[in-house]
């Protein structure tokens, strides 16, 4: 009973490690992966691919939770929010974490393997070397947000590749929309750490932007929606996808009511609401799609 007792415990802490009980991480990773496999399939994706690229998403972003806290052991327990991680409490060992990243990665690495193609394998180490970088971005970069953006949206030209086995141009400029949009939405969140941060050293684009952060935050989700919408031109999209674009322009609206006076806890309310401006997207494109392959248009 005892054993069973400390098995259970330990799966608490390695899903906490993951931050399977938080999310939000899986979903901001998940949405612009998921408009990528609507545009290039024209709305009819394979749904094999769909299953492969969202349980890949949930192990790579486990992973780069793991990798993340495994990098910054030695700054999280002078950060108020992140205090309690297990790394950071000794409750999970460093040689534990590291051993845990390598299941996860090898088990993400599997699910590539139906598809047959060295594209595919090229892109995914490119991806891995990205999710394991980022944590220790934050040493050198001015603006470590912009690099996270590319590791959450490197989904994007893999699911191109893995439905037309190709990465055409628009690809590359939905890419760039979801570093704005990360740069945004992760502004948001170091905006609730930044007196932590400033007193450790680690820089993040709070404090690079400083007094003009909220004004950042603004930009980059005009330049993301304004990205998005020229994206929907190229491939004549209709309405329906505009009105999502809307939608999830009245929410960049919202967030800057809750984040204009800097207040940490409304700051992290606006990062965390940011689900709900990839989901406005997707249902956007999915819509879209389903009104024109019906012929409704």
């Amino acid at each position: 009973m005892t054993t069973t007792h400390n098995l259970r415990e330990k799966l608490d802490l390695y899903e906490r490690l993951m931050r399977l009980d938080k999310p939000i991480g899986i979903l901001l990773l998940l949405w612009p992966t998921l408009w990528a496999l609507w545009l290039s399939s024209y709305g009819e994706p394979d749904w094999m691919v769909v299953w492969i690229f969202t349980i890949g998403t949930v192990l790579m972003r486990s992973a780069g939770c793991v990798i993340n806290d495994l990098a910054d052991r030695n700054f999280d327990p002078h950060v108020a929010r992140t205090r309690e991680r297990p790394i950071a409490t000794g409750e999970v060992s460093p040689k534990e974490a590291l051993i845990l990243f390598y299941v996860l990665v090898l088990c993400s690495f599997c699910l590539i393997l139906p598809f047959r193609s060295w594209h595919i394998v090229g892109l995914s180490v490119i991806a891995l070397f990205l999710a394991a970088s980022y944590p220790f971005s934050k040493r050198f970069f001015a603006i470590p947000q912009a690099y996270l953006g590319i590791a959450f949206g490197f989904g994007i030209p893999m699911a191109y590749v893995a439905q037309i086995d190709t990465i055409p141009q628009v690809a590359w400029w939905l890419l760039l929309a979801n570093v704005f949009w990360a740069m945004a939405y992760d502004t948001e969140y170091a905006m609730v750490d930044r007196a932590d941060d400033l007193k450790i050293g680690i820089k993040t684009s709070a404090i690079t932007f400083g007094r003009f952060d909220v004004a950042a935050v603004m930009f980059c989700y005009t330049a993301t929606l304004t990205l998005i919408a020229w994206i929907g031109r190229q491939l004549y999209m209709g309405w329906v996808f505009y009105a999502g674009l809307g939608v999830a322009a009245a929410i960049a609206v919202y967030h800057f009511t809750l984040i204009r006076q800097r207040d940490p806890a409304r700051c992290f309310k606006a990062f965390l609401h940011n689900n709900w401006i990839g989901a406005s997207i997707f249902a956007g494109i999915v819509v879209d799609f389903l009104i024109t392959n019906s012929g409704l248009r």
